[in-house]
């Protein structure tokens, strides 16, 4: 969410922060906005839209060899010109770019009025831009953590003064920054996919810490100005960087890319000798892992609907109480941390700021936490320490897909490693991995589908209203399916246990609702059949996700999809719902990797 790059060293900063921008865009974002420290002093050149826009309005030659620049998704304020950053201080000097919330902006907006200062904005971030140029402290460095220390809430930071036009002073709490070190230049970014194009050299800053960069040096150090001696470590460039090659949206790249990026997530993880899996990363040895009695799973939107769906791996497998919570309401219920609870964190980006302050809360309290994310070095798994990194590789579009069947995936591994642990036999550990094994292909086959799927996709695409229903092991993909709609086609759907169907929902049944049914052949199938004659007997139309074979005695239109084993099912099961959307969403001409009001990574609660 929001995005920020900065840059200092003997090229001209314009093109390096448009370029920048330009690769933060899939973050979410509905106005950009540069400014640069010229021989003229400083300039700002805003933006409602596209990065695109942004470029478009600015001057033809506008020289400086320092500056930064930020897309912003409306948080204080609509989304205007005004609004967007930089924002500058009263004076003149100081141009700033935040992205987080200051929890204390209305308390701080009052004190410097009433001390005389006019606000050009609406934003949070404008105060702190006066806070720095207010302060008697003698550098820049200082003046910045003598703004800091009046501020709450959650922020990185990105500021320049045109009186120390040599340095770009940076701050972070709760919002991802990264430093990019270059030959005799240096870069600041939110996120490393702004500057890989330049540099593999990346220092990743932590909660508290702040840092002062030049051209031909940069210092981490604390609030209270001590040094934390941070050292550039290496990322790899290529698996950031993502391209679209021929395909019309990176969603549909991403899709096609999982039957490849699960071959590659498999590879040697799995144990046939003694028909388990591993996973060193986490950690564990088999003695910790028996020790826990309970298994949670926290994640944000359709992060939290995978954990439901792992929750379900892991009592099915592993026979231990599991379930999933929404991290973004997690610590506001002060929750009991248990010694005995494994707690598993999940978030493509590991930047999710809800699922981060769940981690620290349930660290704070003493508990367990691991992580299961897509990038390597990110918040949560540098929080967690141990975890499962997905290899997914780089995913783009605001909508996951990919990621999140990595994600299933990765709850299955971890589901047989507890249950090898416990009473999985192991016929079952080979019965699960022999089904691991076939999932690539399976996927394969569902993704060569899409013609099919789209021609049901028309039965959906002229509502405005959409069910989706599933049981036991089938709700979660409901859920998950319902998300993938709403997300990048914009209309509303909601899901249901289909069991709940009868208990209010069947009077929203009608001929121009379609319901979207998850029926597996599993010992549920009688059940589930029974719920699409409640729906057909109201004239409801049914689109039917199934496995071939499962006799339907009523008019659907069926998308089947290769049988796993049992436990598996679910995770295939998303896969044509992901196609589905995708369908509906191009038949509707919506912007499908940046869908509104949307960002990838939501780095504010």
């Amino acid at each position: 969410m929001c995005g920020i790059v900065g840059y200092v060293g003997p090229d001209q900063a314009v093109p390096v922060i448009v370029e920048g921008l330009t690769q933060l865009e899939y973050r979410g974002y509905d106005s950009a906005g540069l400014g640069v420290l010229t021989a003229r002093g400083p300039k700002i050149v805003r933006a409602v839209g596209r990065v695109r826009d942004l470029e478009a309005t600015l001057p033809k030659r506008l020289s400086s060899t320092i500056g930064i620049g930020h897309t912003r998704w409306a948080t204080h304020g609509p989304a205007t010109q005004a609004n967007a950053h930089p924002h500058q201080s009263y004076d003149g000097r100081i141009l700033l770019v935040h992205n987080g919330i200051i929890d204390n902006a209305a308390q701080l907006r009052a004190r410097l009025v009433a001390e005389g200062i006019e606000f050009a904005s609406d934003t949070d971030t404008e105060a702190l831009a006066h806070l720095i140029a207010r302060s008697q402290a003698s550098t820049l460095e200082e003046q910045v953590l003598d703004a800091l220390s009046q501020v709450s809430g959650t922020f990185a930071i990105a500021v320049v003064d045109s009186t120390r036009a040599d340095r770009i002073v940076v701050a972070r709490q709760g919002s991802p920054l990264v430093l990019g070190v270059g030959d005799h230049e240096m870069f600041v970014a939110s996120d490393p996919a702004a500057i890989v194009r330049h540099t593999s050299s990346v220092v990743h800053l932590d909660d508290g810490e702040c840092a002062v960069v030049t051209a031909d040096s940069f210092r981490t150090f604390t609030a209270e100005s001590s040094d934390t001696g941070k050292q550039p470590q290496t990322v790899d460039a290529e698996a950031i960087a993502a391209e679209i090659g021929e395909h019309a949206s990176f969603m549909h790249k991403e899709m096609f890319e999982q039957p490849e990026s699960l071959r590659r997530m498999l590879s040697g993880r799995l144990d046939h000798r003694f028909a388990t899996v591993r996973l060193d990363g986490l950690g564990l040895d088999p003695r910790d892992l028996r020790s826990f009695k309970r298994v949670k799973a926290i994640g944000c939107g359709s992060a939290y609907y995978i954990g439901q769906l792992g929750a379900s791996l892991i009592e099915d497998l592993a026979r231990i109480p599991a379930d999933a919570e929404p991290a973004s309401e997690f610590r506001y219920r002060n929750p009991i941390i248990e010694p005995d609870t494994l707690y598993v964190a999940v978030s493509q980006s590991g930047e999710t700021a809800d699922t981060l302050f769940a981690v620290q809360e349930i660290q704070r309290k003493g508990g367990h936490v691991v992580g299961l994310v897509n990038v390597v070095g990110s918040s949560i798994a540098r929080a967690c320490g141990g975890g499962i990194y997905l290899h997914a590789g780089p995913e783009v579009s605001v909508a996951s897909t990919k990621v999140l069947t990595h994600m299933g995936v990765g709850f299955a591994m971890l589901a047989v490693l507890l249950g090898r642990v416990r009473d999985l036999s192991h016929s079952d550990g080979a019965r699960i991995l022999a089904g691991l094994e076939r999932i690539p292909d399976q996927v394969r086959e569902i993704l060569d589908r899409e013609a099919e799927i789209g021609a049901v996709a028309d039965v959906v695409a002229d509502a405005k209203s959409v069910f989706f229903i599933g049981r036991v092991r089938g709700y979660p993909v409901a859920r998950e399916g319902a998300q993938k709609l709403k997300e990048i086609s914009y209309l509303h759907a909601e899901a249901y246990p289909s069991s709940e169907l009868k208990h209010g929902p069947l009077a929203l049944i009608a001929a121009e609702m379609p319901t979207v049914a998850i029926v597996p052949d599993d010992e549920l199938v009688d059940r589930n059949i029974g719920a699409l004659h409640e729906v057909s007997a109201r004239q409801g139309p049914l689109v039917v996700v199934t496995h071939e074979g499962v006799e339907i005695d009523v008019d659907v239109a069926r998308i089947d999809v290769p049988k796993s084993e049992r436990e598996l099912d679910p995770l295939l099961m998303t896969v044509p719902l992901q196609l589905l959307a995708h369908q509906v969403a191009t038949r509707l001409g919506r912007d499908i990797d940046r869908p509104r009001n949307l960002a990838k990574s939501v780095t504010v609660e």
